[in-house]
């Protein structure tokens, strides 16, 4: 996404699936630090625990590597 990051639109372009790469490593690095993706529906929280275990985020929700 070219504009701002904007927290409602980003989850709406990740649920219409239009979101990738570096947009969604974006995303669940604020939802991660904000705690916010462990209050949404169970999806964003395995999705955050995958981008952690392959080392694109830190559990804090630091962008580690680049997608």
């Amino acid at each position: 996404m070219d504009k701002k990051y904007n927290e409602v639109d980003y989850i709406i372009s990740y649920e219409a699936g239009e979101l990738r790469g570096r947009d969604v490593l974006v995303l669940f690095s604020n939802l991660l630090e904000s705690g916010k993706v462990w209050n949404l529906q169970g999806s964003y929280g395995r999705m955050a625990k995958i981008l952690i275990d392959r080392g694109y985020l830190s559990i804090g929700g630091k962008i580690l590597k680049e997608a």
